[in-house]
């Protein structure tokens, strides 16, 4: 089992900056590949980044070049360093973790953290 504990969201004026972060527990953290997602009202949940065990990073076209996932696996803890905020950035971020368990892939989600960018 892993939980997801999500902070770092708040109120941000556009082209400001916010650092989100999802703290896990349970083992193996550093086997898990991790994702941020997030979801405005009226809209799908979106991927926003991922980062696998290798650290290998993926992100949306439209975060490419501001947004930067990372991860510290000595303390369980993923990373989402936004730069350059839009107003259209203005979501819930949610955290998500993919184990592997035996031949079965998991998915874990975090409760969110609301990110609002005012313009």
């Amino acid at each position: 089992q892993v939980q997801l504990v999500e902070s770092g969201g708040g109120l941000v004026q556009a082209g400001g900056s916010l650092r989100l972060s999802c703290a896990a527990s349970g083992s193996d953290f550093s086997r898990a590949a991790m994702r941020w997602y997030r979801q405005s009202p009226g809209n799908v949940r979106e991927l926003v980044a991922a980062i696998t065990s290798s650290d290998s990073t993926d992100y949306a076209n439209s975060v490419k070049g501001r947004f930067t996932i990372s991860r510290d696996n000595a303390r369980n803890t993923v990373y989402l360093q936004m730069n350059r905020l839009k107003p259209e950035d203005t979501a819930v971020y949610y955290c998500n973790a993919e184990k592997l368990l035996g031949s079965l892939w998991y998915h874990y989600w975090g409760q969110g953290t609301q990110v609002t960018v005012s313009s």
